[in-house]
């Protein structure tokens, strides 16, 4: 198959022994590739810019690839002749693709290509330096005027830390948290009696987060253990109350006063 990508360029006159060097320069793509039927036609030779004449000749002869799942590549050949002499030599066989040619995608770091639920049990992923979600615990204080948020965690600088979740990384985590499973908008918190942050086994987050966040201690409660949005709910909620309608017992919505109740007739 033959390649019209591949760089195609006359040589210099002075470089015509090396032009003419094609048997040779196919014979060493043929020992690369291990069988002559995988290097197709002659494409063209390449002169290469190396430097002043004096110091050699340097052209690059190019070749079809037959090279199956390598459709679009071609082989290149470079040789080299020293001015004056008529030996050629063999520089370098590559096997390089053109512009139509199939290609691995891009490399992507192993870091980015992580997704939650990725680590297991021995995998360690150290954090970048240029991660965002965190900041020098000693400049936490200083992230923003106005940001009380920054200024709790400062306060845990004692503590031994050397970086601690920036206001970017927070605000990353409680959207995370607010969307998935234990968030308000799933379904168990659209049926819930009451939300969580009414709920006497919830145990708000410390610091910034307190009005937002916290976590569940109704081990009979799906979020137990789990961190959950204030205004997840579901119905282990601690003020659920229960009416009786023809001697069955029914859950309602979250109540305080629960002394008595209504009996409504058809």
């Amino acid at each position: 198959m033959s390649d019209s990508s591949a760089p195609v360029r006359p040589a210099s006159a002075a470089a015509e022994p090396l032009t003419a060097a094609i048997e040779p320069a196919r014979a060493a793509a043929v020992e690369t590739a291990g069988a002559a039927d995988l290097v197709g036609e002659h494409l063209g030779a390449t002169a290469e810019a190396v430097g002043p004449a004096e110091l050699g000749e340097v052209l690059t002869h190019t070749f079809a690839s037959r090279l199956p799942g390598y459709m679009g590549w071609h082989w290149a050949v470079t040789i080299a002749r020293v001015p004056g002499e008529d030996r050629v030599t063999v520089d370098e066989v590559v096997l390089l693709p053109g512009d139509q040619a199939l290609r691995a995608p891009a490399w992507v770091p192993w870091h980015e290509r992580l997704r939650p639920g990725d680590l297991s049990v021995g995998d360690v992923l150290p954090a970048t330096e240029d991660d965002t979600r965190l900041v020098p615990a000693y400049t936490a204080d200083d992230d923003s005027a106005d940001d009380t948020e920054g200024r709790v965690v400062a306060r845990e600088v004692g503590l031994g830390r050397e970086r601690v979740m920036s206001r970017e990384g927070r605000s990353e985590a409680v959207a995370r948290w607010s969307a998935g499973e234990f968030g308000p908008t799933s379904s168990m918190a659209r049926q819930a009696p009451g939300p969580c942050a009414t709920c006497g086994f919830y145990l708000p987050l410390a610091g910034s987060l307190r009005q937002l966040v916290g976590a569940c201690g109704n081990a009979y409660a799906p979020g137990d253990g789990r961190v959950v949005a204030a205004d997840y709910g579901c119905g282990a909620h601690s003020q659920a109350t229960l009416v009786v309608v023809q001697d069955t017992e029914v859950v309602t919505s979250a109540r305080y006063d629960t002394s008595e109740y209504d009996v409504l007739g058809d």
